[in-house]
């Protein structure tokens, strides 16, 4: 279904990712966007605030119950980050990395639902479980309650810090992808940002019981800097893809997926893939710009269609450059995972002349920087 016919589809609730959010935060967007819901989609909107009313006295009750052991909590090991654009392979990555055993994550239901999560699993994770297909509508990878999932969305939950949510306030994109860079905001933003992303960090720390944390989450890519200043001694992988093939698969994610996160009518998707094109340029050239500043030993890059050719090689290969323990021990765990696996190609496509010359002109240091050209 395409862009514009999914955008009917305005009585789809429970796809969005408003739902569960503090309604501080729900009201601090509501100002941000000068309260502006679009009339078609305010069933969607009050679904959400319904839903974080509800589990408010939650939130609540598990903040008297735990705040001051999260707080304490310390974080022994250094996260283990997954930089990347959307559409390269992040993913897949994830899902296979955390089959490590020494290694800890945020599940869906913990992502969607960051507020509630240690004291109320039982009772809301059937709710996450049923808001979500059995697989993703843009690549079939299986989706799961219990399966790894990008802390985004929990750092969009308590905070305005959130790439997503320039797709659910569509009108808004380029004020939500300032966040995204980080640039061009407050002292206080930013310091913000690293409260509740060390809140949220040292909460599922407590709850996988002190493991090493292998996080995903795009938006890392261009935080580089900030990330070494709350952990220095990190690790980092970055995977990378054709970015002729990214600019499709993107643009295929972005039509599927705005129409159902949205609360206000969308532009027309020119202005989506503009923005888009223009967000990835600028991430990468402050990720290329920052690289640098991570230690020796601590940052490997690989490509996606060496990933998915040569999996279990590229999975060793990570776990020896970045010194880290683990892999033997993984290694059945893995082997089994990509057994299951073995529809996973990755789309190739045809690229048109418009659009290689859309792509050379705004990406083509990308596509320099990592061989592609």
């Amino acid at each position: 279904m395409d862009y514009d016919k999914l955008q009917e589809k305005t009585f789809v609730l429970t796809k969005t990712p408003l739902a569960g959010y503090t309604l501080s935060n729900l009201f601090l967007l509501l100002m941000q966007n000068n309260f502006r819901i679009s009339f078609r989609y305010i069933p969607r909107f009050m679904y959400s605030t319904t839903v974080s009313s509800v589990m408010a006295p939650f939130r609540a009750l598990e903040r008297k119950k735990f705040d001051k052991k999260i707080v304490n909590t310390t974080i022994p090991l250094h996260p283990f980050f997954i930089l990347g654009h959307w559409r390269s392979g992040t993913t897949y990555l994830h899902n296979m990395l955390s089959l490590d055993r020494n290694l800890g994550y945020f599940t869906t239901f913990q992502a969607y639902l960051p507020g509630v999560f240690l004291a109320n699993e039982k009772l809301f994770k059937p709710l996450v479980a049923s808001s979500i297909p059995e697989t993703r509508p843009m690549d079939n990878v299986s989706m799961h309650a219990d399966f790894p999932q990008e802390d985004q969305y929990a750092v969009g939950a308590f905070s305005p810090y959130s790439y997503y949510h320039g797709w659910c306030f569509p009108k808004n994109m380029d004020f939500y992808n300032r966040f995204v860079l980080m640039d061009d905001v407050s002292d206080f933003d930013i310091q913000r940002w690293k409260d509740v992303y060390l809140y949220l960090l040292k909460k599922v720390t407590l709850a996988v019981g002190g493991k090493r944390l292998v996080l995903k989450n795009q938006d890392n890519t261009a935080k580089v800097k900030l990330l070494l200043e709350m952990f220095p001694d990190a690790k980092f992988v970055l995977i990378q893809r054709d970015p002729y093939d990214l600019y499709y698969s993107m643009l295929k994610f972005m039509r599927m997926v705005i129409p159902l996160y949205c609360v206000q009518n969308p532009p027309l998707f020119d202005a989506v893939e503009d923005s888009m094109t223009d967000l990835y340029a600028k991430m990468f050239r402050k990720y290329l710009k920052e690289r640098s500043l991570i230690p020796k030993g601590n940052l490997i890059e690989v490509k996606y269609e060496d990933f998915i050719r040569e999996p279990m090689e590229i999975i060793q290969h990570i776990y020896s450059e970045l010194n880290l323990d683990g892999f033997a021990a993984s290694r059945a765990a893995f082997d089994t995972y990509l057994k299951s696996q073995k529809s996973l190609n990755g789309e190739s496509y045809t690229v048109s002349d418009e659009a290689r010359e859309k792509i050379d002109k705004r990406w083509g240091f990308i596509r320099e920087a990592f061989n592609y050209s």
